[in-house]
């Protein structure tokens, strides 16, 4: 025999059908999450410490600035030119492994990648390193050279530097705390 509903503790789940004690369906959830990111904003990538600051590659003056093309096949300036003398020492900016050293076009070029989808880039260049080559951050990786015609990249010696993040160049200065990233600020609207 049931018991007296009138003297019995509150039923899990009465006439309506819906339990008293509430739990999202998944489409309910879902909208909670959105809702919720939507007030908060998005939470911050899983933390990762900041990696260090990297080294410049020569001492010398950014005479050239970065230019970030429009689009990957637009143009720009995909890097930093620094002011070196011919025959220069050009140093790794961070610990990392040469994957590639070869003539580019007109130009040897050396590359290493640094793990964390970096990659620096360095034209024109003579280097002996071969790819798998490990290099340590400050050490001498290259001497800063010419074309193959004798001309310079720049109009006096000059190193390009290019850094690829995720196949995406990036300015190398940002690299060296030099610069700080942009940061879009919302208009004060009155």
């Amino acid at each position: 025999m049931a018991p007296d509903q009138s003297t019995a503790t509150p039923a899990l789940f009465p006439d309506s059908g819906r339990p008293v004690l509430w739990w999202p369906r998944p489409r309910q959830l879902l909208m909670m999450l959105l809702v919720g990111i939507a007030i908060v904003g998005v939470p911050p990538a899983v933390a990762q410490d900041n990696p260090p600051l990297w080294l410049r590659p020569v001492e010398g003056d950014v005479v050239e600035e970065f230019i970030s093309p429009p689009a990957p096949w637009a143009s720009g300036h995909r890097g930093v030119d620094m002011a070196a003398p011919e025959g220069g020492e050009i140093r790794s900016p961070a610990d990392g492994v040469v994957s590639f050293s070869g003539v580019v076009v007109d130009r040897q070029v050396l590359s290493i990648n640094h793990g964390g989808g970096y990659v620096s880039s360095f034209e024109p260049v003579e280097s002996d390193l071969k790819p798998g080559d490990a290099v340590s951050q400050g050490k001498a990786v290259a001497l800063l050279s010419t074309y193959n015609d004798g001309t310079h990249h720049c109009a006096s010696p000059c190193l390009h530097w290019g850094v690829r993040l995720h196949g995406d160049y990036i300015n190398p200065l940002l690299l060296l705390g030099d610069l700080e990233p942009s940061i879009l600020l919302p208009l004060n609207n009155r």
